[in-house]
């Protein structure tokens, strides 16, 4: 077997060069034209047959190993960035975009993505099966995975089995964590709108006042969590913007009030969506008023499969330079889970966060960066796990 290490370390300057182009000019969720025209032009020169979906914003490559047999894994990358106007330190990479900045990691995960892509496209001759390279957009709306599966990634040869990764501000560059079952939530957007009726701000008795009852209602969408998740089980309602009124003597007609809601169980999850409407609908009706509960964008919970968790530690354990850690469960969410919730997988957390050198911004940060040491450990780990993968399918869950 070729030696991967040094095969990950000398692809460094490159998965830097091209992590700093991709953070230079990044693209909002369903507008990636260029940054999918950049990865079909990396993957070609690799010699692959990249293929565009959605309106040439997604990218879909197979590389095919030269030993018969093996099994087909899925590597899926995000791809689109934030609304967020970049500041912090003046660094040479800055974003070129005003208003629009990669703040959540996906120009690495692209970065890290083409790594491994030309790292086995180097081990084909040692490569058992297909590896499918999917670059995704408009996760951060929570609306690219379905359509690419919808446009059949999935299949034409059936998919096995799924891995991805995602930086993680919050562990030191190095520093892989890898959890069995859920490691992100469910994410769904939520909308309630109130109706009342209205009036002069000086009459209220005269009017049907939606603001009080919203007010109600925020309220008691807590208790959803406080008072009827069990304390053993994680969960979140947040109400995180509410509308209504023009004027500060007249009564609205409506208030609407938009939220998010998170779980890590598909019962919790259905359960709360359900309950939200419930409690909207029974407050306002006990004044005379009406609620109307809409859903948004959402997905499930990110759950990795044990048996492919163990392929992944595995992998990390023979990366050099990498630690393991089993991390906490975290409250976003990722439309990957639509991926592994059709075939097992496992989505893991690569480490960025650099203490000493001043990288410690959160996610969704307008000053967040990363250590891009971590970008050549991030390809040796998946570039082990999917030869892994593809050479003997599931190994035995650790």
């Amino acid at each position: 077997m070729s030696d991967i290490h040094e095969m990950a370390a000398g692809l460094r300057s490159s998965l830097v060069a091209d992590r700093r182009h991709l953070h230079q000019h990044p693209e909002l969720s369903g507008h990636e034209l260029a940054t999918a025209a950049f990865i079909h032009q990396r993957l070609a020169r690799l010699g692959l047959e990249p293929r565009k979906l959605i309106d040439g914003c997604a990218v879909v490559a197979d590389l095919k190993g030269e030993r018969p047999g093996g099994h087909i894994l899925l590597i899926r990358a995000d791809i689109d960035a934030l609304p967020l106007l970049e500041r912090g330190p003046d660094r040479p990479y800055r974003s070129l975009v005003d208003g629009v900045m990669h703040a959540c990691g996906h120009d690495a995960h692209i970065s890290v993505a083409l790594g491994v892509a030309e790292l086995l496209t180097g081990l084909r001759s040692e490569l058992a099966g297909t590896v499918r390279f999917v670059f995704q957009p408009a996760e951060e709306t929570a609306g690219g995975a379905q359509p690419m599966i919808d446009q059949g990634v999935m299949s034409d040869p059936q998919v096995e089995g799924a891995l991805g990764l995602h930086i993680w501000s919050g562990l030191p560059a190095g520093t892989v964590g890898v959890r069995d079952g859920a490691i992100f939530a469910s994410a769904d957007e939520f909308r309630v709108i109130i109706e009342g009726r209205g009036g002069h701000g000086a009459l209220p008795h005269q009017a049907l006042d939606p603001i009080p009852i919203a007010s109600m209602v925020v309220l008691a969408l807590q208790t959803l969590v406080s008072r009827e998740t069990s304390p053993f089980q994680a969960a979140v309602v947040t109400v995180g913007k509410i509308e209504g009124g023009q004027a500060f003597n007249v009564i609205p007609e409506t208030v609407t009030m938009t939220g998010t809601v998170r779980a890590f169980t598909v019962e919790d999850r259905e359960r709360l969506l359900r309950r939200i409407a419930e409690v909207a609908q029974g407050i306002a009706a006990s004044f005379g008023a009406k609620a109307t509960t809409q859903l948004g964008a959402g997905c499930p919970p990110v759950v990795s499969d044990p048996r492919m968790v163990g392929l992944v530690r595995a992998a990390v354990a023979a990366t050099s330079g990498a630690v393991l850690t089993d991390p906490e469960p975290i409250t976003v969410g990722d439309d990957v889970a639509l991926f592994l919730r059709l075939v097992p997988g496992c989505y893991f957390l690569l480490g960025g966060g650099n203490l000493e050198s001043g990288i410690t911004a959160p996610h969704h940060h307008p000053a967040f960066d990363l250590d891009e040491a971590c970008l050549p450990i991030g390809v040796e780990v998946m570039a082990r796990a999917a030869l892994a993968f593809c050479e003997s399918g599931f190994p035995n869950a650790q």
